[in-house]
């Protein structure tokens, strides 16, 4: 026992000599990055931990498993599941938190020196990479249930096991979410309706990039953070409803559109505009499907789901298409004169309004709620 305590020591005292692995701000590495700090801290004779997770809903649970992992190692290395990754093997629901900001709550714990995101459902890859001193897991997990645990003592690495803090789960925290709410709604009154504004995505608040799937190209249109947020002001709510025919055609991923999305999101946010909701078709032209636009059932599933009154909703658009598609849903139209500017030419619908931005257009709609 004592030897134990004496090697604890002195490894802790050893620790407080290392040079920091990588500072606070950039915690956040690539796989690439920590093998290269790997490398790094083993010339100080550092000994390195690894361990992974989704780390969803991070609680007390994460926390002191986290500490203990930290107390067996001098660098702890957290590998957080992408998205795709957490969706592949835990629920298609999952996560609730973006990848990014998953790793960069963990990147806020004393007891984490690097995190970085990785694809795969397991840790081989992880580990034929890093190479860890100790792998680090927690449950009840035995060594041989472990499919990388060959890995590790191939190379002379050692397992730990940490126990789950008892009672203590992301399930649990979202079991009592879903019992609370489900006990409010009982006495809860159904929201009302509200007036809703429909928008296209592309080339009517954001401008059109062909297959759009780097988040880099998205741009705001001119008068679209100011249109949108004349009309939340207003009350409106406000949807986006888009084609996304990229996804079926197999050249971009539904993580690429939330990607895109995300930067979209963050730019209107900035100005402090807030989207509702997104309905995209995911669907090519070849496919015939009812959610591609001009067909309503976006929609149509957005009058279902949605407080929205069909009566005071509105459906901006730069494509002939979109007119055509809140003229079947009973909407009144706008064509904005950016992306195509309804030269497309597929139908022959015609807008309540054309306008050259968006601004124009909810100055012509506040005009119409007006009188």
């Amino acid at each position: 026992m004592s030897d134990n305590r004496n090697s604890k020591s002195q490894r802790n005292s050893k620790s407080k000599n290392l040079k920091p692995v990588i500072s606070q701000s950039t915690k956040l590495v690539t796989r690439e990055q920590a093998v290269a700090h790997v490398l790094a801290a083993r010339a100080n004779k550092a000994r390195i931990g690894f361990t992974s997770g989704a780390f969803d809903l991070l609680h007390i649970g994460h926390v002191q498993y986290l500490e203990k992992a930290k107390a067996l190692c001098d660098v702890l290395i957290v590998g957080v599941n992408s998205d795709a990754s957490v969706r592949s093997y835990k629920d298609p629901r999952r996560p609730f938190n973006f990848e990014t900001d998953r790793a960069q709550v963990l990147c806020g714990l004393a007891s984490v020196d690097l995190v970085f995101l990785f694809e795969e459902k397991n840790n081989n890859q992880n580990i034929l990479d890093l190479k860890p001193d100790i792998y680090i897991k927690a449950g009840d997990y035995k060594k041989e249930q472990l499919s990388s645990a060959p890995l590790v003592e191939s190379y002379g690495g050692s397992i730990e096991i940490i126990p789950f803090v008892e009672g203590r789960s992301s399930s649990n925290i979202i079991q009592r979410i879903v019992e609370s709410e489900n006990i409010r709604s009982i006495d809860a009154k159904p929201a009302a309706p509200r007036a809703t504004v429909f928008f296209d995505r592309d080339g009517t608040l954001i401008e059109h990039v062909e297959y759009l799937s780097e988040p880099s190209k998205v741009k705001l249109l001119d008068g679209a953070v100011e249109g949108m947020k004349l009309l939340q002001e207003n009350g409106f709510a406000l949807v986006v409803v888009t084609n996304q025919p990229g996804i079926g055609l197999g050249y971009f991923s539904k993580e690429d559109f939330f990607a895109v999305n995300r930067e979209f999101f963050k730019q209107v946010s900035a100005h402090g505009v807030r989207i509702d909701k997104v309905y995209f078709c995911p669907h090519s032209m070849s496919e015939q499907c009812e959610c591609r636009k001009p067909g309503t059932a976006l929609l149509d599933r957005a009058f279902d789901e949605l407080p929205a009154d069909r009566s005071k909703s509105f459906f901006f658009g730069d494509m002939s298409s979109d007119i055509e598609c809140g003229k079947r849903a009973s909407l009144r139209t706008i064509l904005v004169g950016s992306g195509r500017a309804g030269k497309d030419g597929l139908f022959s619908a015609k807008p309540d309004s054309s306008v050259t931005s968006i601004l124009e257009g909810a100055k012509w709609i506040l005009s119409q709620v007006k009188t």
